[in-house]
């Protein structure tokens, strides 16, 4: 809508101007004929005439004297000597007019802007936007002039006529008498020719804070287009301001803008009428009106610069790639698209990410995003970000949208192995079982351990991921800090990545390039899913510009930007452009008052001297941890504490370690308002707002001290937490005590120490953190002694156990096979060496070292009793089967579902170990294949069936069918027993295995390919 269409009344004034009140001569053009001059104001030397579109200016003394004459001509050449386009009075000559010397020239529609004012004054209080399209058209034609070579020297509401154009006011610059050239006067001194353009921009100050405060402040009366009598401009200097303090109730950055024109200050003024026309053409284009803050709030009242991590400027390149990426991939449902934003820390990569949420949520779309930390255990950061969203999901349940997002979760995890995703999203798990999904036929939790369990759950990851993601809402997938993740979130990576099924997905990674080199495992990684055909997107993100640092601070401080350009100039060069060291140089330079609040001036100041002179370091770690070191004593104890609990902790952990009041009350609060740490939605939990800024409070610490600082925490934490609250800090206590382990001395002590270690490892394991697992079971091991077999026999044997089981996870064999040295030298007996044999073969197949897992099960399965031949013979071979059929011989479906479950722990170890050599010779030694399968057939008729003998039973099915005799319904029958013992066993993570034999190599003898293609893909899909 036009701006000037709410003036109302005001519009009546715009065309002919009306003498005003108290001149020599009042008449309108009603009242005289068109064809004579009209008198519109007369002065003591002087008189304005019109006639129709032409103005004459006439000299009134009977004799002018040559100066007078000498004035119209300089008007003349004034007005001729300017461009065309600039809006100034158009004079046609230096004519006669009644036998008196007389300017000619074109008149100039509208209204003077002390006729303008009057007017405001009686009206309603006019829109802002108004009152700024005025001072936009003065301030353009003063800055025509002066880049055209003149100054004008008269700026006041009268010698200002406003006319509206395109809805927006044009201002013409009416009396040229006291016009200055100076672009083509070689005599003219530098110095002056700037002082009679600060001249002009001190009138123009003197304008402005007339028109927006809405008073005239103007001595004597004037009107029409001719007060001419305004012939020195000192006498600006002597008119009043008014009654209210200089920019009071002015949006605080119009008043610095109007402040610096008026009472200008090395720091704080204008070179040129042009920077002042742009600064005004800023605040009309600031669209969420942040520019147009006009009280004081309290941070604002102390002086307390308040500055977010995450402010966003410039990046207008990355940001239109990120959005391209968004279009195509996200919104138009192509296949997954990966791009990778790196640059150094502190450069604002993950700011840039997040600014896609926008576009992300007007699509109804999803965000998941996590963070990984070099502190902080890797292998938990993507649960931990689906835990979160399915946690919003829960508050946030939006009917439809997510009723349909459920039921494709529950059709993608919804068979067998699904719990064991469930157990690790708690927030998935109550909303899946939260109404009308049918959680009940969700089958039990398996348990399934071992490098299974570590592949299934990465396919589960991948098919959840690919269930959130859909036409109606896409998903957006973002990780920061990938240059400390872990192995097994970057195979899920790769493999979300690569499915061909999943569409309306975006991923976006972040790391630092300068941490990451051609053999980092993400390097690798990256380069192995390129080389699998997916367009990986590079996006690099470097220091922000000068304007873009200009542009931040003219918001944040609430200053136009000619006036916070040379203090961001200041910033930029010192800084580098790093984002967030410019935050944190800006918040250091506000607690050290070279950047304040002026409550006398309502702006924010600041000794650009003074700054240019403080040296500060080459990195923001570093100035951030020598600003922290002016805090005070229990603020520094606070920050070396809180940097130890790690990435994330909450409230009731830091009061835990806290002791005798080293740590202030109100540490968090005061960090919070620092911009140190971030609150989590108003919640008892905090995070460090910048990696970095965790960094330099870490760094508060010195490194000779940093191991018994870590110490001391961990034990803190240890004899303050209760029993009942162990499970919560745990990770804490013992991550803490890991660093500092190396200065444990007593035996005791660090025995203590390992058993919490190998609790905090089997909880890690409950959470699928298999590689955390890991480091804890070998840091406890670590803390052990020579004479632990012997003192502490229990915790030895266990940390062992469980360390072997967790390397064999993570796949680190070599490891592992060195690991079993010492407990198959040192256990006490037989049976305690079993699960590291298991462990120790289990890695051997999966290295497919197939003969010496082989041999090795040989070797065991013999120390149990169970021997089995090396020379198979057809002898052998019918040997075995007639033993199974004798067993078998008279024994109804019923009978052998109901035989006893095998309790003894040898017999249990031998299936065990007879599994393992069933799965290896499958491949290596085809002819030992069938005598496994028979003997765990015959062991589970004679001592008890176990999850083991459901796969046994299958298996011997498929010998019958393809023995010669070719027994199909004997083969069916085994295959029936079989998937009704795995339900009476709740062997669920039998499955995949069992209904591969039952109906890929039992059933098709006797039903069509095509009945059994269901159960295939149900045992496929229960599999991965």
């Amino acid at each position: 809508m036009d701006k000037l269409s709410s003036l109302g009344s005001l519009e009546l004034g715009i065309g002919e101007p009306s003498p005003p009140p108290g001149s020599s001569h009042t008449n309108t053009e009603s009242q005289l004929p068109q064809t004579a001059p009209q008198l519109v104001y007369q002065s003591s030397s002087t008189a304005i005439y019109r006639l129709h579109d032409t103005g004459y200016k006439v000299i009134l003394a009977p004799n002018p004297s040559e100066e007078h004459v000498l004035k119209l001509l300089h008007e003349r050449d004034i007005s001729q000597f300017l461009p065309w386009s600039c809006r100034k009075r158009q004079v046609n000559d230096v004519t006669s007019f009644n036998r008196r010397p007389a300017l000619s020239f074109k008149w100039a529609g509208g209204i003077t802007l002390k006729e303008w004012l009057q007017k405001v004054q009686s009206g309603p209080q006019l829109d802002w936007n108004i009152q700024l399209s005025a001072a936009m058209a003065i301030t353009r034609t003063l800055s025509d002039f002066h880049v055209g070579g003149v100054v004008y020297s008269s700026l006041t509401p009268e010698n200002v006529v406003l006319s509206p154009f395109e809805g927006e006011y044009v201002a013409t610059l009416i009396d040229l008498s006291n016009a200055l050239m100076y672009r083509n006067d070689n005599n003219i001194n530098p110095e002056f020719e700037k002082q009679m353009r600060d001249v002009d921009l001190k009138s123009l100050g003197i304008v402005l804070n007339q028109l927006f405060r809405g008073e005239d402040s103007v001595d004597g009366d004037g009107g029409g287009q001719g007060p001419e009598n305004t012939e020195s401009y000192p006498e600006h200097s002597r008119r009043k301001r008014g009654k209210h303090a200089l920019g009071e109730e002015l949006p605080l950055y119009l008043g610095s803008l109007i402040s610096a024109l008026l009472d200008p200050s090395p720091d704080h003024c204008y070179e040129s009428a042009k920077d002042v026309f742009l600064d005004l053409k800023v605040l009309a284009e600031n669209k969420d009106g942040s520019l147009m803050k006009s009280k004081v709030d309290e941070s604002t009242l102390k002086s307390h610069l308040c500055l977010q991590c995450d402010m966003f400027y410039g990046r207008q390149v990355q940001m239109s790639m990120l959005l391209h990426l968004f279009q195509s991939s996200v919104a138009l449902g192509n296949q997954p698209v990966m791009a990778t934003i790196s640059g150094y820390p502190g450069t604002g990569k993950s700011t840039l990410v997040k600014q896609i949420k926008k576009p992300l949520t007007d699509l109804n779309g999803c965000f998941i995003e996590g963070k990984f930390d070099k502190s902080a255990r890797p292998d938990t950061v993507l649960a931990a970000a689906l835990n979160s969203f399915f946690g919003d999901v829960l508050k946030t349940n939006h009917g439809s949208i997510h009723m349909s997002m459920k039921w494709r979760i529950h059709d993608a995890i919804g068979s067998g192995t699904n719990s064991a995703m469930l157990d690790i999203l708690p927030n998935l798990q109550k909303w899946m079982s939260d109404d009308s999904v049918a959680h009940h036929n969700l089958a039990p939790s398996s348990n399934v351990k071992g490098i299974g369990s570590s592949h299934r759950l990465k396919f589960l990851f991948c098919k959840l991921i690919g269930a959130i993601a859909c036409r109606a809402q896409p998903l957006i997938l973002f990780l920061d800090d990938l240059q400390w993740a872990d192995e097994i979130t970057l195979d899920i990576i790769q493999m979300t990545m690569t499915d061909p099924d999943i569409r309306h997905f975006l991923f976006l990674g972040c790391y630092r390039d300068n941490e990451v080199n051609v053999s980092h495992p993400l390097t690798v990684k990256l380069n192995a899913i390129q080389e699998q055909g997916v367009s990986i997107v590079p996006i690099k993100i470097g220091p922000i510009e000068k304007e873009s640092v200009n542009a931040l601070l003219s918001k944040v401080l609430c200053l136009p930007p000619s006036l916070s350009r040379p203090l961001s100039t200041v910033v930029h060069n010192k800084t580098s452009g790093i984002i967030l060291f410019i935050l944190r140089f800006l918040a250091s330079l506000n607690d050290e008052g070279d950047l304040r609040f002026s409550m006398s001036n309502r702006r924010w100041e600041y000794d650009l001297k003074e700054i240019q002179l403080k040296e500060i370091h080459g990195d923001v770690v570093s100035h951030m941890t020598e600003q922290m070191q002016n805090l005070t004593k229990k603020m520094r104890m606070g920050l070396k504490v809180a940097a130890c609990l790690g990435p994330n902790f909450d409230s009731e952990v830091l009061e835990k370690a806290k002791r005798n009041n080293d740590v202030d009350e109100s540490f968090l609060e005061s960090c919070d308002g620092l911009g140190f740490l971030r609150n989590e939605s108003g919640s008892n939990k905090y995070s460090w707002s910048h990696d970095q800024i965790h960094q330099a409070a870490y760094d508060l610490i010195p490194l000779a001290k940093q191991e018994s600082f870590h110490l001391l925490l961990g034990s803190r934490l240890f004899i303050s937490t209760l029993p009942s609250e162990m499970d919560y800090t745990l990770f804490f206590i013992v991550d803490n005590m890991n660093r500092g382990s190396k200065l444990i001395d007593d035996v005791d002590q660090k025995m203590e120490v390992a058993q919490l270690n190998l609790e905090a490892g089997e909880k890690a394991i409950s959470a699928s953190a298999f590689e955390s697992a890991a480091k804890y079971f070998l840091n406890g091991l670590s803390l052990l002694g020579p004479d632990s077999w012997e003192a502490k026999y229990s915790l030895t044997i266990s940390l062992y156990d469980a360390a072997s089981e967790a390397l064999f996870v993570t796949g680190d064999f070599s490891q592992l096979t060195k690991l079993t040295e010492k407990p198959l030298l040192n256990a006490r007996s037989f049976e305690d060496k079993l699960n590291i044999h298991n462990n120790l073969v289990r890695a051997l197949g999966a290295s497919s070292k197939f003969d010496e897992g082989i041999a090795k099960c040989d070797e065991i399965l013999s120390q149990l009793g169970e021997a089995i031949p090396s020379d198979i013979t057809a002898e052998v071979y019918a040997n075995e089967v007639a033993q199974v059929k004798q067993l078998l011989n008279g024994k109804s479906r019923e009978e052998l579902l109901s035989l006893p479950k095998m309790s003894e722990p040898q017999k249990l170890a031998a299936m065990q170990f007879m599994n393992h050599g069933l799965a290896m010779s499958y491949v290596a030694r085809p002819l030992l294949h069938p005598i496994f399968i028979l003997r765990m057939v015959k062991m589970s008729i004679e001592h008890g069936i176990c999850n083991t003998s459901v796969f046994a039973f299958a298996a011997y099915g498929t010998l019958l069918v393809n023995e010669p005799s070719c027994d199909v319904e004997g083969g069916h029958r085994m295959g029936r027993v079989a998937i009704e013992m795995m339900k009476r066993l709740v062997a669920f993570e039998m499955t995949p295995r069992l209904y591969t034999a039952v109906y890929g190599f039992i059933n098709i003898w006797k039903e069509p390919w095509q009945a059994c293609q269901l159960k295939n893909l149900e045992g496929f899909d229960s599999g991965t």
